[in-house]
């Protein structure tokens, strides 16, 4: 067998896994801004700011994420009405 024929081993998720590595990654990343932003609001940016990011974090990201693939129909039907095809 060639080796031009045999497909590399990849850690990528399959094509159809798209949707939730968006909602993943998107989530994440607002969670962890959102979390700045409000422990900072909250209690100032002082010398333990990141711990009680981190605690504030490790809360918000798995609401933020089921939260996305929960609106993420809601979502696509409003882009669909407001957006041009």
């Amino acid at each position: 067998m060639s080796s031009q024929n045999v497909s590399p081993r990849t850690w990528k998720l399959p094509k159809r896994m798209a949707p939730v590595a968006f909602a993943f990654y998107m989530a994440g990343i607002m969670a962890f801004l959102m979390s700045m932003v409000i422990v900072a609001a909250n209690g100032g940016a002082d010398a333990r700011f990141l711990e009680r990011v981190l605690a504030s974090y490790a809360l918000a990201m798995p609401a933020a994420f089921a939260s996305v693939m929960l609106v993420r129909p809601v979502v696509l039907r409003l882009v669909g009405w407001t957006v041009r095809a």
